[in-house]
C-alpha cells in the first residue's frame, strides 16, 4: 500500500465524522440559507488568505534532504496565489458586502485551525502541514461541484457566486494526484507519522468551522 492509500486509511473515520456534520449534509441537499453560504465564504476567506503565507512557512522550514518538497511547493504556492479574492468575488456575487466580508474576525474554529497550521509548522514537523493539504483539498474534490451545483439550483444564485467552490471541486483533481505523487515520495517514517497526525486533528479544526457557522464562531456543547 502507498503512504497515500495508508494515510486515506488511517483518517477515515475522521473524514466520514467531517462529512456527516448537518449543516455540510444539509448543504448537499440544498437545504441551507444565502446566509449560510456567506457565512462560509466569509470563513473560507479567512483561512484561504493565509493559504500561500503557510506554504512559504512550510517550504522555510524544510530540511535539506527533503529539497524536492521545497520544490513542489514553490509550485503550490504559483497556484494558490490570489485565491482568495476568488472568495471575495463569489461574496458580492451573492450580494453581500465584499468590504465588510474582508474588514470582518474570523470565528473561532477558523482562527484555532489558522493558529494550528502555523504552529504544526513552527513547533513540529513542518511536513504535517500537508495534513492541512489532504483535508481542504481532498474535501473539496469529494464535495465542492456537487454542492455549488444543488446550492445554485435552490438558492437562485448565477454561476460566478460559486467561483470558490468550482474550482475546488472536479476541476481540482489534477491537484489531487499531484498531492498523492508528494505524498508516496515521503519514505522517512516520522514525516509520514506527522502528516497523518496533523490530517486526524484537521479533520476536527476544519469540522468545528461548519459546527459553529451558525452561531457565529461559538464553540456549542453538542458535538456534529
Amino acid at each position: 500500500m502507498s503512504f497515500h492509500d495508508d494515510l486515506l486509511a488511517q483518517t477515515s473515520a475522521e473524514r466520514d465524522a467531517l462529512v456527516s456534520i448537518p449543516l455540510i449534509q444539509a448543504a448537499l441537499a440544498g437545504g441551507i440559507t444565502r446566509e449560510d453560504y456567506v457565512a462560509f465564504l466569509t470563513q473560507a476567506y479567512h483561512h484561504v488568505r493565509h493559504t500561500v503565507p503557510l506554504l512559504m512557512a512550510c517550504g522555510a522550514r524544510l530540511p535539506s534532504r527533503l529539497e524536492w518538497l521545497r520544490t513542489a511547493i514553490g509550485e503550490y504556492i504559483e497556484e494558490e496565489m490570489g485565491h482568495q479574492e476568488w472568495v471575495l468575488d463569489d461574496i458580492a456575487a451573492c450580494g453581500a458586502d465584499r468590504r465588510q466580508a474582508e474588514a470582518s474576525t474570523p470565528s473561532l474554529a477558523t482562527e484555532l485551525m489558522v493558529s494550528y497550521a502555523y504552529d504544526t509548522i513552527h513547533r513540529g514537523n513542518p511536513v504535517g502541514f500537508f495534513g492541512m493539504v489532504l483535508v481542504l483539498e481532498g474535501t473539496s474534490v469529494a464535495l465542492a461541484t456537487r454542492a455549488a451545483d444543488t446550492l445554485q439550483a435552490s438558492l437562485g444564485l448565477p454561476r460566478n457566486a460559486f467561483g470558490y467552490l468550482l474550482s475546488h471541486g472536479d476541476l481540482d483533481i489534477e491537484h489531487v494526484g499531484f498531492f498523492k505523487r508528494l505524498m508516496d515520495r515521503l519514505d522517512d517514517a516520522g514525516d509520514r507519522a506527522a502528516v497523518v497526525h496533523a490530517a486526524r486533528r484537521f479533520y476536527v479544526l476544519y469540522g468545528d468551522i461548519f459546527r459553529t457557522l451558525r452561531s457565529s464562531g461559538v464553540r456549542l456543547a453538542e458535538a456534529a
